[in-house]
């Protein structure tokens, strides 16, 4: 992980790789050329006040995610100005948007891959701005390199295919100094660490995300979440497949039946003495999705180690939230099963007991997600938290309605439907709010079950929120989020975002916590 500080430090007197300094687009009103953001005053003193003007004549614009490389100015300690675009720049008296800097912060980090330290001089308008441009640091230098040949020894003990043991998520940027920061300020240093946490703990799911399936199934998945769970001061309680059976657990065992790896549910238990609401985290937990008996076509199995997303972000909100104490009870359920198809897997037409008592009819094997969901969503009910919120990459059809990088809310509740929408644009990850229309529900009857496991084609990603919705405990708030498009980027990185395993909901999931311990919402 790259550390961060806090520093005062002249940026002329700074020892590092490169300063990095933001730049916007001006209003055409104002020429229209490259604007200095604040934080930029003393390398632009140094240019005699002509950087925007050299930036201008390099090309740059400004505009967001842009990376322009220049010389230090003359008694600069550091050699290199990056110089990266923060997008419009905003109107008199307002300041950049946090995702802004978080956006550029990221991209500054990821062209700085390999640098020992930089100075981070974006704009620092309040500590909420620090801890932007903490989250876009941190998560904008992630790497994933275990399974390479010349990643260095690591902690996990796992090993690649070359036999080295590797080390998930080495951070190239070594250190990043945030200059303006202040070092005694109680609201930068709290920004700090709670960034530091957050992007710690969502880096962790990124590593999960990334890892082969051979390496993670469920038995394995469950050890690591034990391990960590026991360093945080988090109980754990990890039922195997006997006492899945003993508990008919039918979802989870269905599911699990075809592979060789046995199915785990996993609850991790975050409590504090001052907790006045209680929240349940539910995550599908699907180390590998071949889509079953029900096979899935050629093109669709590359990146199906990622179907356990949900799981992974459940296990690190919870781990954040203890890292930083926050008055609320969280308990995070990993609902895990490796979806193969065999002799002993689970047909189309085979009838599953769920641990609720109603019996499925399995149509389609490859709609396995919401079958552990419904198991983990309704044991999870039993202990009557304040709400339930099941974070999946569950449907196609979420993906072809919201794109890759939008992920869909549904809920029992319209506003707490509404206030998960905010807290993720908060927090910077799009999302939007989907209805769960009553009439589709019938498409789900099933002449030998009390529900089938699919319903009507159209509106599938609606269709598996009602599925699930069935299996929420009475009286309980409950909100589904379909993570399907963002949580693996199968393009090239943008921003903070990497290729590969995003982390996606960790962020909201962490201040939804936060939300509640303050009673802001439910």
């Amino acid at each position: 992980m790259t550390a961060l500080t806090l520093s005062t430090a002249a940026a002329a007197g700074l020892r590092a790789d490169a300063i990095v300094v933001g730049v916007a687009k001006g209003t055409p009103a104002a020429s229209g050329g490259p604007v200095l953001a604040p934080g930029a005053e003393a390398v632009d003193e140094a240019y005699d006040g002509k950087l925007a003007a050299v930036l201008e004549t390099l090309g740059a614009s400004g505009a967001e995610g842009e990376v322009t490389k220049l010389p230090a100015p003359d008694g600069f300690r550091t050699p290199v100005v990056l110089a990266v675009g923060l997008g419009p720049a905003p109107g008199p008296g307002e300041d950049y948007s946090a995702e802004a800097l978080r956006h550029a912060a990221g991209c500054a980090a990821r062209a700085l891959a390999g640098a020992k330290k930089a100075g981070i001089a974006l704009p620092l308008a309040d500590a909420a701005a620090l801890g932007a441009v903490a989250e876009g640091t941190l998560l904008g230098a992630y790497t994933f390199d275990a399974y390479k040949a010349s990643s260095r020894a690591g902690s996990t003990g796992r090993k690649g295919k070359n036999g080295k043991n590797g080390k998930n998520g080495k951070l190239p940027l070594g250190e990043a100094a945030l200059l303006g920061g202040r070092p005694r300020d109680k609201a930068h240093k709290a920004a700090l660490e709670r960034a530091t946490a957050v992007c710690e703990e969502l880096n962790r799911a990124r590593d999960l995300i990334n890892t082969p399936p051979n390496d993670l199934d469920p038995e394995a998945f469950a050890t690591l979440v034990a391990a960590a769970a026991k360093e945080h001061g988090i109980k754990v309680q990890v039922l195997d497949e006997k006492a899945l059976a003993k508990g008919g657990y039918g979802g989870i065992l269905g599911v699990g039946a075809g592979s060789a790896a046995p199915p785990r549910l996993v609850k991790l238990s975050y409590t504090h003495p001052k907790a006045k609401k209680s929240l349940a985290f539910v995550g599908k937990g699907i180390t590998y999705d071949s889509g079953g008996i029900s096979l899935k076509p050629p093109g669709h199995n590359e990146t199906m180690k990622c179907d356990m997303s949900g799981a992974a972000a459940v296990f690190a909100a919870v781990v954040a939230a203890s890292r930083l104490g926050l008055q609320v009870d969280v308990s995070g359920w990993l609902a895990l099963a490796e979806n193969m198809p065999s002799g002993s897997a689970v047909r189309p037409g085979d009838v599953l007991r769920m641990y609720s008592g109603m019996t499925v009819e399995v149509l389609n094997t490859d709609a396995e997600g919401r079958l552990v969901l419904a198991d983990a969503i309704a044991k999870a009910s039993e202990d009557k938290p304040d709400a339930i919120v099941d974070v999946a990459t569950l449907t196609g059809a979420m993906m072809l309605a919201l794109g890759s990088r939008t992920f869909g809310i549904m809920a029992n509740d319209d506003a707490f439907r509404t206030a998960l929408h905010e807290t993720a644009e908060e927090t910077g990850e799009p999302a939007w709010p989907m209805p769960l229309p009553e009439h589709l529900l019938k498409a789900m009857d099933s002449p030998t079950a009390d529900i089938a496991n699919m319903g009507e084609r159209m509106g599938g990603g609606l269709v598996a929120g009602l599925f699930l919705r069935e299996f929420v405990g009475e009286d309980i708030t409950w909100a589904h989020l379909d993570i399907a498009g963002p949580a693996f980027n199968e393009q090239g990185p943008f921003g903070y975002t990497p290729k590969g395993g995003t982390g996606t909901a960790v962020r909201t999931l962490v201040r939804l916590a936060e939300r509640a311990a303050a009673g802001e919402v439910l």
